[in-house]
């Protein structure tokens, strides 16, 4: 029996049990912190409105207004920014992150609008995405739009940077709510980014495994 609660597993030693209770306490308390974070991120006020109705062009080419990303359904939007740049190739870590979210935005659509812009041409997107079996992906090209550089998922020199946004539409106009602003925050020398671990299951599993995180590994395209 643990400290917790009344179950054991077949086989498992005091010892086992001693180190997992302690780990369950921690994971606990990262529990009320996650609560407490999330509380404080549903609190925020609105952020700055939306200058422009940024006008992306979709798989076929014809323009998409950021205005029109939102449904009857939610006044929020989420946005991924898909690291491409143009004449490029398609960063391999954002394509395994798309692989994901393939499958779960059909499920997040049910409350909220997804969609993911990349600034490569609408033709290669479209490309890479019928590659890949991504069917469910809102995927926009917003190559010929600042929303790159406004929204900090382009830096100066032209780099092409992986970025989270959220925004809401109100009758007062589309306002900025949240990003994934801990890209640019400092970490600690024996961190680990932890950039998509809210909304990427594969770092998740990778961490209750005894080895943890492979070390110096990325996603590749495939494992043929």
């Amino acid at each position: 029996m643990g400290q917790f609660h009344n179950h054991t597993f077949p086989n498992e030693t005091a010892d086992y049990r001693v180190a997992r209770d302690a780990l369950l306490a921690e994971e606990m308390e990262l529990r009320r912190q996650a609560d407490k974070v999330s509380a404080m991120r549903r609190a925020l006020p609105l952020g700055g409105a939306v200058n422009e109705d940024y006008v992306f062009q979709n798989f076929s080419g014809e323009d998409t207004k950021l205005s029109d990303l939102f449904t009857d359904k939610s006044p929020d939007l989420f946005i991924y920014n898909f690291m491409w740049q143009p004449g490029g190739d398609a960063c391999p870590v954002c394509t395994s992150f798309m692989d994901s979210l393939n499958g779960a935005v059909l499920h997040i659509q049910q409350y909220y609008n997804v969609a993911v812009a990349a600034k490569a041409p609408a033709a290669d997107l479209k490309a890479w995405a019928k590659a890949r079996n991504w069917s469910n992906l809102n995927f926009l090209s917003s190559g010929q739009t600042t929303y790159n550089t406004d929204y900090k998922a382009e830096d100066e020199d032209g780099r092409q940077l992986m970025m989270l946004h959220a925004f809401r539409k109100t009758n007062d106009g589309i306002f900025h709510s949240w990003a994934f602003e801990m890209f640019y925050a400092r970490r600690d020398d024996d961190q680990i980014s932890r950039q998509r671990d809210r909304n990427w299951p594969l770092w998740s599993i990778f961490d209750v495994t005894l080895d943890g995180r492979p070390a110096d590994w990325f996603p590749a395209y495939n494992y043929d």
